[in-house]
């Protein structure tokens, strides 16, 4: 009986990555000019994750000829044509905000490598198995 949840399921994505806070992203972003659509690509730092489900968006920044530039891309718009982590950032932060005051190569984070990367994608994995797991119950 839970409409909203069940109108979610039917609407959004069935699969998307696990981003995290400080991850360099590549999104795929499906732009109409005039009459003609093209997919243009924006690769930048997540600094916010916002909301969930299929409303769930991120906030992805790089820099552009010297000027920040943040954009806000809804993950379930079929709009966004793919999503690709390049990177993962270690950070202790939920919102990266800071990065906005600093240029250059301040706006670094440091990498996560190692064990601790291996951890998160072992983690990744099982969550998806139980994803798939609990979609062939409920079919």
């Amino acid at each position: 009986m839970d409409l909203i949840g069940q109108l979610e399921r039917e609407n959004g994505k069935k699969t998307l990555p696990t981003v995290h806070i400080g991850d360099t992203v590549e999104v795929n972003y499906l732009i109409k000019e005039g009459d003609k659509e093209r997919i243009q690509l924006f690769i930048g730092t997540v600094i916010a994750l916002k909301n969930r489900g299929i409303r769930r968006n991120i906030v992805v920044r790089r820099i552009v000829q010297g000027e920040g530039v943040e954009r806000t891309f809804p993950l379930h718009s079929p709009r966004v044509k793919d999503l690709v982590i390049t990177r993962r950032g270690e950070t202790r932060r939920a919102k990266l905000y800071f990065l906005r005051d600093r240029v250059g190569k301040q706006t670094r984070l440091k990498e996560l490598l190692g064990e601790k990367a291996r951890k998160e994608r072992e983690f990744e994995k099982a969550v998806r198995a139980a994803a798939s797991e609990a979609g062939a119950e409920g079919s």
